[in-house]
């Protein structure tokens, strides 16, 4: 059944000057669904700043490129699996770890790391932990068999998920500037050549049934849920990677949203061609008509274009991994789709009839609820004493407790680049190549703090994203943003939307970094309970890291050492944890963004890292001071002793100091005899900062004020920390 509007089959009908046949329909239904044609969006987006020196691709095509020095080039992209997940929760987050993987692949470089942001309903649920779960299980599987390292990436739990879960996954994967390959058709006579897995009716009307909210009958659409195939991926990542090495290989896309219709279009519109295939020569995996052969979505397969004079060195590659292609057509001169089947032509038509959809003017409408959910604060303070519980029932709570067991089930070293694993430092730092020359990945966002302001709330994902970067040694370069919102057809949602990326642009422009690509989900929300997701814009920062052997860790070092802030605390506990956790209270403003702050910290950061004065360095987030503190404790296996009046602040109790979430702060820690040097420093940058506490042998952590201790066991915290999740997952009921 169509999901176009009567206006835009109208639409169709002047552009053709007749009736759609019921093949050409079906691929115009596919390219129009927000999923592909993102009309809803695309206004929007070009608020983002795109362009830097070091660019070599930008937003357009199936991967962003910078180069980062010595022309070596880094593909970046994000992806959304939301709605196959929620139906088919393995399946759904496994083929959408082989679609990014091919999406970078066709850009001609080697993927060589993988980021998962997920958000998930409350884990105490049975069926949030079905989805977690299988989740996990089809990201682990699915990577851990293709050789891709899943590295890095963020998760959160709100009841806003539970039916709709979030599956973002980016991929990253390098190349010399010598070995791009476009996704664009531009010479006649360019032999046009399907390789990989055999086409069939999974992932059927999948773009489609990305564009549409969830209802009771959506069970019945897993056949739009694609089955992956990893052993078939990773024949295809090692075929396509030495088939490009030929020379011969001018063009290069993955066959994944809207299959042969997206990449066919798509590709001669870019290049300004055209095409002439037959669709009857395809590998097919059962009997298919042309209508589901245009529109299948199954996984492991993409479209070569190839200069017909090394046409016998390009298939001979696939024969010697023993992938099935077929040579289905050609492209030509004029700019035309034709489609034959068995001699028969089904469909002659411009693509870019095709590609180039209406775009749309949504209405926006501030959102009746942001006055409410921005009102003042009103809780009770907790006693100084009462401490220690409050910062074990922080560490132990689903979104600041360690995510041990979700990465733990994925090969993160896989491929013998990662320097900095999961769980170790802000961010992941792998080597490229040989030498020293490394990056450093870390997705983010706090998508309560984005529902209370999307204005802020974005520019804060990015703000954290970069710093994290910035803490194990990375200069951020650039970001791509993974978004994901409800229905656009709301102006209450589509003005959230409108609001998060205008955040995004602001930041981005002010620090200096280009957004290179990204995604857009819409109808993340269900008809059974009338929820859409909280605005969820997962920012993923790039940064280059000089010297991978400087990369630095959170983990407290060597006792005696000081323990600096850099940053002032400000009383900005709206949207916190501490807030939700403790007082069950989730209003409030979130904590304020100033880009030019941030890029002030970040390049002190990476100025202490690179001139080797600091041993450990961590953000601050969520959870706030105590709760960064702690972890830096738990990682290290060392106790601290803090003096909480030491802290620059401007707060009016103990509470607001410890858990604040303030942004644009850093803790650190560095040896006595580089104080000076470290002082100076933090001095040039003008940046707030004082020496809080020092780290010592003793087993606890211990926080003091006017004479008032409240400590805390390491090994109590550890089991607070590092088990909560896994006994929430694991627990019946």
């Amino acid at each position: 059944m169509s999901s176009l509007s009567p206006e835009e089959l109208e639409d169709i009908r002047r552009r053709l000057g007749r009736e759609p046949s019921e093949i050409e329909l079906g691929m115009f239904d596919v390219m129009w669904s927000e999923h592909c044609s993102y009309k809803s969006s695309k206004k929007v987006l070009k608020m983002l700043p795109t362009k830097a020196p070091y660019v070599i691709v930008g937003p357009g095509q199936d991967a962003g490129m910078v180069e980062i020095g010595d022309e070596i080039v880094i593909a970046m992209k994000i992806e959304s699996h939301n709605h196959p997940s929620a139906i088919e929760p393995y399946n759904g987050a496994a083929t959408g770890v082989g679609g990014i993987v091919r999406d970078i692949l066709c850009m001609g470089a080697k993927p060589i790391a993988l980021l998962d942001s997920l958000r998930f309903g409350n884990p105490a649920k049975s069926h949030v932990k079905w989805l977690v779960k299988g989740v996990v299980s089809g990201i682990a599987d699915y990577g851990n068999c293709i050789g891709v390292p899943t590295v890095a990436g963020d998760i959160e739990f709100d009841d806003s998920f539970e039916r709709n879960c979030l599956v973002n996954v980016c991929c990253i994967g390098v190349c010399r500037k010598k070995s791009i390959v476009p996704s664009i058709a531009r010479n006649p006579g360019d032999l046009v050549i399907v390789v990989g897995n055999t086409t069939g009716r999974d992932g059927l009307h999948g773009a489609s049934f990305a564009s549409k909210t969830l209802t009771e009958e959506s069970e019945e659409e897993r056949s739009a849920v694609q089955v992956g195939n990893p052993f078939m991926e990773k024949l295809l990542i090692d075929a396509t990677l030495e088939a490009i090495k030929t020379g011969y290989v001018t063009g290069l896309k993955d066959l994944g949203g809207g299959g042969l219709t997206c990449a066919l279009t798509e590709m001669s519109t870019a290049g300004n061609v055209g095409m002439d295939v037959d669709i009857s020569k395809l590998h097919l995996r059962e009997p298919l008509t042309p209508y589901e052969i245009l529109l299948s979505e199954s996984q492991e397969r993409m479209l070569f274009i190839v200069d017909p004079k090394g046409v016998k060195k390009v298939t001979a590659v696939f024969d010697k991994y023993g992938l099935q292609y077929s040579i289905i057509g050609k492209v030509t001169k004029e700019r035309k789709l034709i489609v034959r089947f068995k001699g028969k032509i089904i469909v002659e038509i411009d693509p870019a009839h095709i590609v180039k959809a209406p775009v749309l003017d949504r209405e926006t409408k501030k959102p009746s609820y942001i006055s409410k959910a921005q009102a003042p604060i009103k809780y009770k303070m907790p006693k100084f004493s009462d401490l220690p519980k409050v910062i074990l029932r922080l560490l132990s709570s689903p979104n600041v407790a360690s995510k041990e067991w979700i990465y733990r089930q994925y090969d993160h070293e896989v491929g013998v680049r990662t320097v900095v694993r999961p769980g170790e430092g802000d961010a992941a730092v792998l080597r490229i190549f040989e030498g020293k020359l490394g990056v450093a990945i870390k997705s983010d966002c706090n998508s309560h703090h984005m529902y209370l302001d999307p204005y802020v709330g974005c520019m804060e994902a990015a703000a954290e994203a970069c710093r994290n970067v910035a803490c194990v040694g990375g200069r951020p370069i650039a970001v791509v943003d993974g978004c994901n919102f409800g229905n656009p057809e709301n102006p209450e949602i589509f003005w959230q939307f409108r609001e998060a990326i205008r955040g995004l642009s602001d930041f981005l422009g002010e620090f200096g970094i280009p957004c290179i690509g990204g995604n857009v989900s819409f109808y993340n929300e269900d008809e059974v309970t009338g929820k859409a997701v909280k605005p969820t814009v997962m920012v993923v920062a790039l940064g280059v890291v000089k010297d991978v052997e400087k990369a630095k860790t959170m983990s407290l070092k060597e006792d005696g050492n000081y323990i600096l802030v850099i940053g002032e605390t400000f009383n900005e506990l709206g949207g916190s944890e501490y807030l939700r956790v403790i007082h069950g209270i989730h209003h409030g403003k979130p904590p304020t963004v100033n880009p030019k702050l941030e890029k002030r910290t970040v390049n002190c950061i990476l100025e202490l890292i690179d001139r080797n004065l600091v041993e450990a360095v961590h953000d601050c987030s969520h959870g706030g001071l105590a709760i960064a503190l702690a972890e830096m404790c738990i990682k290290g296996a060392r106790g601290a002793t803090i003096d909480i009046a030491k802290v620059p602040a401007q707060c009016e109790s103990f509470d607001q100091i410890l858990f604040s979430e303030t942004n644009a702060r850093v803790i650190i820690e560095a040896a006595p005899s580089k104080l000076k040097d470290v002082k100076n420093i933090l001095n040039t940058y003008k940046l707030k900062h004082e020496v809080i506490g020092k780290v010592c042998s003793s087993e606890y952590f211990k926080l003091c004020l006017n004479n008032r201790v409240a400590e805390i066991g390491i090994d109590e915290m550890q089991d607070a920390y590092s088990k909560a999740l896994e006994k929430t997952l694991f627990s019946k009921g």
